[in-house]
């Protein structure tokens, strides 16, 4: 496994965020199986079995070090309770290699209360000050105000509405293109407390 990601441990005022572990699944897979949190999302609910070798690939990921291409997703915890909330990460943007995109989900039922932005600002710390990003990008249906807001208030700049894209990104077309620069989002927010990130 990669040994900064082995440390990872972000902790916010109300989350903390951590690379998954085996008894994650479970909960992982039951917050997939609300068609609300995947209306904006190009996948449709899948059954346990293909839904546990998905849970393995991004388990696996955390090998990838953050010199080559990566895609990382990170459990989203309460603090209070333990309780899986949500998800988040940041990897790739496939149809634009090798720029990396920032995207999160906040189960259904905790909606409304800030979980997205308190966790994509912790995680863009992370992805700036200890990962050494210099640029994020991030995408959202036009018709997403709840994404968006986020990509407002995180200091995302609209960048281009997506176009003329084929094959498997061709569902991506219509989307709405951010990217925020590391030195404004350093200037937007002081640096996250960041723990194992020595």
């Amino acid at each position: 496994m990669n040994a900064t990601l082995l440390q990872m441990r972000l902790e916010t005022e109300r989350l903390i965020i951590r690379p998954y572990i085996e008894s994650d699944l479970t909960a992982s897979f039951e917050l997939m199986q609300n068609p609300e949190v995947l209306a904006f999302m190009h996948m449709d609910m899948m059954p346990l079995h293909e839904y546990e070798g998905l849970f393995r690939w991004l388990m696996f990921s955390y090998h990838t070090p953050f010199e080559l291409p990566f895609k990382y997703s990170f459990a989203i915890c309460s603090r209070g309770t333990g309780r899986l909330v949500g998800w988040c990460g940041a990897g790739v943007l496939d149809f634009s290699v090798p720029d990396t995109e920032l995207y999160y989900l906040i189960g259904r039922e905790h909606w409304g209360r800030g979980y997205a932005t308190e966790a994509a600002v912790a995680l863009a710390g992370y992805a700036f000050n200890v990962i050494g990003l210099q640029r994020l990008y991030a995408k959202a249906d036009p018709r997403n105000t709840a994404s968006l807001g986020v990509f407002k208030k995180l200091g995302f700049r609209f960048e281009r509405e997506l176009a003329g894209l084929t094959g498997d990104y061709a569902d991506c077309n219509g989307e709405l293109l951010h990217v925020l620069q590391k030195e404004q989002f350093l200037e937007r927010f002081r640096r996250p407390e960041i723990s194992g990130s020595e």
